[in-house]
């Protein structure tokens, strides 16, 4: 199977940077070959990206959103049948549409592909202005993307910052945005979101997992003290009944699926990212709150990553009483993830100052 990475961006956004990025630091060995396509005659970077040792097939007559779907086809059809590599980065023109590269790659209806992530770069500098002057062209990469890659963020102003990133939500509120820095993280992390490896859900089911063992295991442990005072026979008996059904697989399926359905019934979350800088005291003050149930409702679990004002990243974890931040690696974006029962998430967003 060979997945197809579309990389789409306007001019100038940083496409071939990130891509050269990626295959320093994240595809590892594996056999890739980048299709690229420049709007115009001249491929401009195909000699530039030849130094990583990438085949590239460039298509200089047209642009792949109008001449050259057809010839599209044909092309990638063609390089797995000569290359068979096990991954594809498409590159089309900055003023391609992404819809048409996605259709294109889908109408070869060829089972050996796997459309495996549309990654748009985005200019956080001049984000306001290609929306205003460039419309459909500019949305339809924002729109399509299940992933955004910001570029340009060094020294760019934090409200700036986030006028770009509300910008862009409104346009697509479901593609991870990669808000950091790309000095500042590996490729492999930039990779990991771009294939929904490291997302705000995976996080947030990690969480909901351990909230509902936490709160199973109490009741659990509340039931086995009442049996133990109470009739130790019974105990005993119950206990080997329990074995008996751990090892029965279909009972041992059903249990935890209805676990699942109750967790959900259950809890509530709060959960989403963020560019916000923050002072660890900002932090562990948002964490004492947590532990306020009249404020901030019944909070079982909380987890972040979070840029700190003085460059370095915060990871903060919590259970009731037990508030942890400590310095760590950067992620490609700021997180906040709160889970819990009847949460008062106004007051939650207020204090992680989460827009």
């Amino acid at each position: 199977m060979t997945k197809v990475d579309i990389f789409s961006g306007f001019l100038g956004a940083g496409k071939t940077t990130l891509i050269k990025k990626l295959i320093a630091e994240a595809y590892g060995d594996e056999k890739l070959v980048l299709i690229e396509n420049e709007f115009g005659e001249i491929g401009i970077d195909g000699g530039f990206l030849k130094e990583t040792g990438v085949q590239v097939n460039e298509m200089n007559s047209g642009c792949i959103c109008c001449t050259l779907v057809g010839d599209f086809g044909k092309a990638l059809q063609q390089v797995i049948e000569d290359y068979s590599p096990e991954r594809i980065l498409i590159e089309p023109s900055g003023v391609g549409k992404l819809s048409d590269v996605i259709i294109a790659v889908q109408d070869l209806h060829n089972d050996n592909i796997e459309l495996n992530g549309f990654t748009t770069v985005v200019d956080a500098k001049k984000c306001k202005f290609y929306i205003k002057n460039f419309g459909e062209f500019y949305k339809n990469q924002v729109e399509h993307a299940s992933s955004i890659i910001l570029s340009h963020v060094d020294g760019l102003d934090q409200a700036k910052l986030d006028e770009c990133i509300h910008m862009l939500r409104e346009l697509n509120d479901n593609a991870e945005i990669v808000t950091t820095s790309w000095d500042e993280i590996d490729g492999s992390k930039i990779l990991e979101t771009m294939e929904q490896k490291k997302t705000l859900s995976a996080e947030l089911d990690k969480l909901r997992e351990e909230a509902y063992a936490h709160a199973h295991e109490h009741e659990h442990e509340h039931e086995h003290e009442h049996e133990h005072h109470h009739d130790h026979d019974h105990e005993h008996e119950h206990h080997h009944d329990h074995e008996h059904e751990h090892h029965d697989h279909d009972h041992d399926h059903d249990h935890h699926h209805h676990h699942h359905h109750h967790a959900d019934d259950v809890f509530s979350e709060v959960a989403d990212y963020t560019a916000h800088k923050y002072t660890k005291q900002q932090i562990e003050d948002a964490l004492t709150a947590l532990g306020n149930f009249a404020e901030c409702g019944q909070v079982l679990r909380a987890k972040g990553i979070v840029e700190g004002e003085d460059g370095t990243w915060l990871h903060f974890d919590y259970v009731p009483g037990e508030p942890e931040v400590r310095e760590g690696e950067a992620e490609t974006s700021g997180m906040v993830c709160v889970i819990g029962v009847d949460l008062e998430e106004d007051r939650i967003r207020e204090l992680f100052q989460l827009k």
